[in-house]
């Protein structure tokens, strides 16, 4: 029943923001779930890396030191859905973006500290793809 869906990739200049979306079924954002959401991106030829992650109780986050001050993670807890507000991209940003979530309790606390593996991470979404140009 758990399913992640994003969206809101797209095109944009460099410099430019985005809103990326993961909507989350099958299990609720809040207590007492065990979760945590991470946000992982692909570029050809390179491995997934995670860029994002919010923990599952406390609202702790973890960003890559790349983005620090540049992406926002958010819980909207009315719509179940995970946002990443992305500003001023640069050229190393374009990548297929994925929400992902890890529901064992053992591994959920450690991306939000200590960054997400991808291997802890059960349910993925699609992926949405974001292209920084000019």
């Amino acid at each position: 029943q758990v399913q992640l869906v994003e969206s809101g990739g797209g095109l944009v200049q460099p410099g430019g923001s985005l809103r990326l979306s993961c909507v989350v079924s099958g299990f609720t954002l809040d207590y007492p779930d065990y979760y945590a959401i991470g946000w992982f991106r692909q570029a050809p030829g390179k491995e997934r890396e995670g860029v994002s992650c919010i923990g599952p109780t406390d609202g702790t986050t973890w960003y890559k030191d790349s983005v620090k001050g540049r992406f926002a993670l958010s819980i909207d807890n009315a719509k179940n859905t995970v946002t990443l507000q992305m500003h001023h991209l640069k050229p190393e940003d374009p990548a297929v973006y994925y929400c992902a979530a890890d529901r064992d309790s053992s591994t959920a606390v450690f991306g939000p500290r200590w960054g997400p593996r991808a291997y802890d991470y059960e349910d993925w979404g699609p992926g949405t793809q974001v292209t920084v140009s000019s």
